[in-house]
């Protein structure tokens, strides 16, 4: 490989471990050890204030289970498709609901599609040979 290029498994990898960071910092820090609380806030306000604190950390405990899910390599595709499915269900309705209480308000629509394009360019796209299949060597079920 000449210097200076960026291996397509290497750049996988690494997007796979950052993808999975995303979900355990979102998951552990922000809402199961509370460190944000504005996560919390949200949620009160979408499912009312008695269900907030449960349901917050339920959320959390699930973002930390797709980090991990992210990181086994079980699945990837229904992997990928799920991640699509809940940021943009979670984004659209913070962004409906509660925009005065997310930290850039409406334009948090902005990092949260990038983020989507990210897992959809990790999940579909690298790692793959110009004709759609996996590269020669890899596995259907890979751990990056």
């Amino acid at each position: 490989m000449p210097s200076g290029i960026i291996s397509t498994p290497f750049l996988k990898s690494i997007l796979t471990i950052g993808i999975a960071a995303v979900w355990l910092v979102n998951g552990l820090f922000c809402k199961i050890l509370h460190l944000v609380p504005r996560h919390e806030e949200i949620v009160s306000r979408i499912l009312g204030e008695s269900y907030a604190a449960p349901a917050t950390r339920t959320i959390g405990f699930l973002e930390l289970m797709m980090a991990v899910w992210m990181l086994s390599g079980i699945r990837p595709v229904l992997c990928t498709w799920t991640q699509i499915g809940v940021v943009s269900a979670m984004v659209l309705l913070e962004a409906v609901l509660t925009p005065e209480l997310l930290l850039f308000g409406r334009v948090n629509l902005i990092p949260a599609g990038l983020f989507v394009v990210v897992v959809y360019l990790n999940g579909f796209v690298l790692g793959r040979t110009a004709t759609g299949k996996p590269f020669p060597g890899s596995t259907s079920v890979s751990r990056f």
